[in-house]
């Protein structure tokens, strides 16, 4: 079986899960008594706070606020391990996919985009950038 942090390093496996939501703050709170989450508190300069939700002592996704201006749902959003996210979001095109944003880097994470099926259905695909050994 593999481990929590194999799954970041496994293309094709879910491995992040994140809610954009108008009140990250009243987010936390319902989620935290629902299911008994933690949460660090990252700031993120002009675009909030980012809460990276915790079970135990493990990072398992995190909840922030929809950025002013943004015409987004309030929704829960899965991230899928890509080797390349610029491949992926090329071969998503190619498919009948669209790309809804990015492929865009987060600083000491890796890279990401926003894609789209051609049923509708929204999700992310994520290249980790993995420490070097």
């Amino acid at each position: 079986m593999k481990s929590f942090e194999d799954v970041f390093k496994t293309p094709g496996a879910f491995s992040w899960t994140e809610l954009m939501t108008p009140d990250a703050k009243k987010a936390t709170e319902f989620y935290g008594s629902l299911f008994g989450w933690k949460f660090d508190v990252m700031n993120m300069g002009g675009g909030g706070d980012y809460h990276v939700v915790k079970t135990d002592d493990t990072a398992i996704g995190g909840i922030m606020a929809i950025p002013p201006g943004q015409p987004m749902p309030t929704a829960w959003c899965a991230y899928v391990t890509v080797p390349d996210t610029d491949a992926a979001a090329v071969k998503c095109k190619a498919l009948g996919g669209s790309v809804c944003a990015g492929p865009m880097d987060i600083p000491n994470v890796g890279r990401f985009a926003v894609l789209q099926d051609p049923q509708g259905a929204v999700f992310n695909v994520i290249a980790y950038a993995m420490p070097a050994n």
